[in-house]
């Protein structure tokens, strides 16, 4: 099949039979003109390494393949390939499929075995039901992305963004924030997805910071931020007493007084050295 020939992602769904699967969390986006746009929102792409998560019909893949990219699209559901190799074909040598859970992929051996080294950037259209793990999976593993660009649920996006301070400020605003620069650059309203889901989504692009944190510093900053956010409410003196409280606190040069939604990236930061340094 030529790539002329492909037919609208409305009819490939119906000549495969396909519908969305609640239990995968998939919401499809069919809408060529708005998959083009996250492609260009992720940079450059002619000759390119992008992983894509969950291609589900394919439509933010057909905009990656036609933005010039070479695609490894991990899909969990074994529906897909057909229609998926249907654009594998029209793509000669350019969209390699495979089947797996994402959260358990090894992306270092996949882009060792199908490109020939380790560097690659992921753009995708997650399923909402893995996005946050996937990110944080991505954000603090031994493989990091050159950068991302990522679809989630809007209410996620805006906490990855979020500044300290703000309503939507959190454990996952610390974590993405300590190893990214991070940017909320598309919003997209329900109504562009088939099913519309509930709620709003939004994309987010993140670049790896060039020196990330150590492996070490971000298993104590996930230590510290469990604990202070677990109780967000309570002063630090109170949440943090499991890994040390008023002593960490002053350790740190923060106040003890503090709630954890008032406390800074940079401050987290210094909770998990001071944690470390004592451990």
């Amino acid at each position: 099949m030529n790539w002329a020939d492909l037919p609208p992602l409305r009819e490939s769904l119906e000549s495969h039979g396909l519908i969305a699967r609640k239990s995968f969390g998939q919401h499809f986006l069919l809408d060529l003109n708005v998959t083009r746009k996250i492609a260009r929102l992720a940079g450059p792409l002619d000759s390119q390494t992008v992983i894509e998560v969950g291609p589900g019909p394919g439509g933010l893949t057909r905009a990656l393949l036609e933005a010039g990219a070479r695609v490894i699209a991990i899909e969990k559901d074994e529906r897909f390939m057909p229609l998926l190799a249907e654009l594998a074909d029209a793509a000669p040598g350019r969209l390699t499929l495979v089947r797996a859970d994402a959260l358990a992929a090894n992306e270092a051996a996949l882009l060792a075995e199908h490109a020939g080294g380790d560097l690659a950037t992921v753009v995708s259209n997650l399923p909402y039901n893995v996005g946050t793990p996937l990110l944080v999976k991505w954000l603090t593993g031994d493989w990091r992305p050159q950068s991302l660009t990522l679809m989630f649920q809007k209410e996620v996006a805006q906490r990855l963004v979020a500044p300290a301070g703000a309503d939507a400020y959190g454990r996952l605003s610390v974590i993405t924030q300590a190893t990214s620069a991070a940017r909320l650059v598309m919003d997209l309203p329900a109504r562009a997805f088939t099913p519309p889901p509930k709620v709003d989504s939004a994309v987010v692009r993140l670049d790896p910071l060039p020196a990330p944190p150590p492996a070490a510093l971000i298993a104590a900053l996930e230590r510290v931020t469990a604990a202070a956010f677990g109780q967000r409410r309570k002063m630090l003196r109170s949440s943090l007493k499991t890994v040390g409280g008023d002593s960490l606190c002053i350790a740190a040069g923060l106040d003890s007084n503090q709630r954890a939604e008032t406390v800074p990236v940079a401050g987290f930061l210094r909770l998990a050295e001071e944690l470390l340094n004592a451990s």
